[in-house]
């Protein structure tokens, strides 16, 4: 019993200290403002890509070689997705005659088996010649639709180059990572 006293005189003194301090439609405000707050948490976009990008990296490291560049488990091609230059007239880096590289490129941390080391490697697509056609490296794990570009693999990165007609895609390597 006289455990409910006290316990209602701190909520009474609680109650009338609040009410000093705060206003009526001060406190229906923040209280509003934070039931819609949680209402719209549940809303906000997650990106569950990682997971899916670290599974698929850890079977490519655990499958990856250093002799073959026209193989897709070559350990420069990590994060490669389209058809490789080395099979199309072209080097790991070079785009073979009569393409053009883009001047915009994106990147992949790939790990060397050889050494060890992981290394940054800029992939560039060549452009100007309709598409080669060999050594398809076209994985598809983790795609999203176009929509979402970040993590889509139907994009051309020929933009700025002279034609916008992609041809194979070049893997360059940029130093350690």
């Amino acid at each position: 019993m006289r455990g409910s006293r006290l316990l209602d005189r701190w909520v009474e003194r609680a109650s009338r200290g609040m009410a000093q301090r705060t206003s009526r439609r001060g406190l229906l405000a923040r209280l509003g403002a934070l039931v819609a707050g949680g209402a719209l948490l549940p809303l906000l976009p997650v990106d569950r890509s990682g997971r899916i990008n670290s599974a698929r990296a850890q079977a490519f490291f655990e499958n990856a070689q250093a002799e073959d560049p026209t193989a897709c488990n070559y350990w420069r091609y990590c994060a490669m997705d389209g058809y490789l230059c080395t099979c199309c007239g072209g080097g790991l880096h070079t785009c073979p005659p009569g393409s053009d590289p883009a001047p915009t490129s994106w990147v992949g941390s790939c790990l060397n088996p050889a050494d060890g080391q992981l290394y940054l490697i800029a992939y560039r697509d060549c452009c100007g010649k309709g598409v080669c056609g060999q050594c398809p490296c076209l994985s598809t794990e983790g795609e999203m639709p176009i929509y979402r570009p970040q993590l889509s693999n139907d994009i051309a990165w020929c933009f700025g180059a002279r034609s916008m007609v992609y041809h194979c895609t070049a893997a360059a390597l940029v130093g350690r990572a």
